[in-house]
Protein backbone atom coordinates (compact mmCIF):
# COMPACT_ATOMS: atom_id res chain seq x y z
CA UNK A 1 0.00 0.00 0.00
CA UNK A 2 1.27 3.25 -0.59
CA UNK A 3 1.48 6.25 2.00
CA UNK A 4 1.88 9.74 1.52
CA UNK A 5 3.87 11.26 4.23
CA UNK A 6 4.92 14.94 4.34
CA UNK A 7 8.42 16.47 4.92
CA UNK A 8 7.98 17.13 7.85
CA UNK A 9 6.65 13.68 9.42
CA UNK A 10 9.45 11.96 7.52
CA UNK A 11 12.09 14.46 9.34
CA UNK A 12 10.27 13.45 12.76
CA UNK A 13 10.70 9.30 11.64
CA UNK A 14 14.21 10.58 11.28
CA UNK A 15 14.87 12.41 14.01
CA UNK A 16 13.14 9.53 16.25
CA UNK A 17 15.40 7.11 14.47
CA UNK A 18 18.45 8.95 15.70
CA UNK A 19 17.17 9.28 19.18
CA UNK A 20 17.15 5.39 19.49
CA UNK A 21 14.10 4.25 18.46
CA UNK A 22 14.79 1.13 16.13
CA UNK A 23 13.92 1.52 12.29
CA UNK A 24 12.42 -1.85 11.85
CA UNK A 25 10.12 -0.96 15.18
CA UNK A 26 9.08 2.70 13.86
CA UNK A 27 8.75 1.22 10.49
CA UNK A 28 6.13 -1.26 11.47
CA UNK A 29 4.43 1.91 13.70
CA UNK A 30 4.25 3.96 10.63
CA UNK A 31 3.91 1.87 7.96
CA UNK A 32 7.05 2.20 5.80
CA UNK A 33 9.77 -0.27 4.81
CA UNK A 34 12.94 -0.13 6.04
CA UNK A 35 14.76 0.49 2.82
CA UNK A 36 12.21 3.50 2.24
CA UNK A 37 13.68 5.09 5.70
CA UNK A 38 17.32 5.27 4.43
CA UNK A 39 16.32 6.69 1.26
CA UNK A 40 14.92 9.44 2.92
CA UNK A 41 17.41 9.84 5.49
CA UNK A 42 19.77 9.75 2.22
CA UNK A 43 17.49 12.68 0.77
CA UNK A 44 16.21 14.98 4.33
CA UNK A 45 18.96 13.83 7.13
CA UNK A 46 20.15 16.73 8.17
CA UNK A 47 17.58 18.78 7.56
CA UNK A 48 15.45 20.74 9.97
CA UNK A 49 11.90 20.77 9.57
CA UNK A 50 11.83 24.66 9.23
CA UNK A 51 14.27 23.91 6.30
CA UNK A 52 11.90 21.97 4.65
CA UNK A 53 9.14 24.48 4.68
CA UNK A 54 11.05 26.96 3.34
CA UNK A 55 12.47 24.32 0.60
CA UNK A 56 8.80 23.84 -0.44
CA UNK A 57 8.24 27.22 -1.03
CA UNK A 58 11.06 28.30 -2.83
CA UNK A 59 10.40 25.21 -5.20
CA UNK A 60 6.53 26.35 -5.83
CA UNK A 61 7.67 30.10 -6.60
CA UNK A 62 10.34 28.46 -8.65
CA UNK A 63 7.30 26.44 -10.35
CA UNK A 64 5.48 29.49 -10.98
CA UNK A 65 8.56 31.52 -12.13
CA UNK A 66 8.99 28.51 -15.18
CA UNK A 67 5.50 28.87 -15.93
CA UNK A 68 5.61 32.65 -16.37
CA UNK A 69 8.81 32.63 -18.31
CA UNK A 70 7.50 29.75 -20.27
CA UNK A 71 7.68 30.43 -24.58
CA UNK A 72 4.17 31.26 -25.90
CA UNK A 73 2.50 32.72 -22.67
CA UNK A 74 0.56 35.69 -23.44
CA UNK A 75 1.88 39.12 -22.79
CA UNK A 76 -1.43 39.95 -20.93
CA UNK A 77 -0.76 37.65 -18.55
CA UNK A 78 2.66 38.23 -18.09
CA UNK A 79 1.63 41.83 -17.28
CA UNK A 80 -0.88 40.80 -15.03
CA UNK A 81 0.89 38.43 -12.88
CA UNK A 82 3.79 41.08 -12.67
CA UNK A 83 1.76 43.63 -11.23
CA UNK A 84 0.05 41.10 -8.69
CA UNK A 85 3.33 39.51 -7.47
Amino acid sequence: RNRCFTTEQIIGFIKQAEAGMGVAELGRQRGFSQSRFYAWRAKYGGVETEDAKRLKDLAQKNSLLKRLTAPGIPEAFLCESRRLG
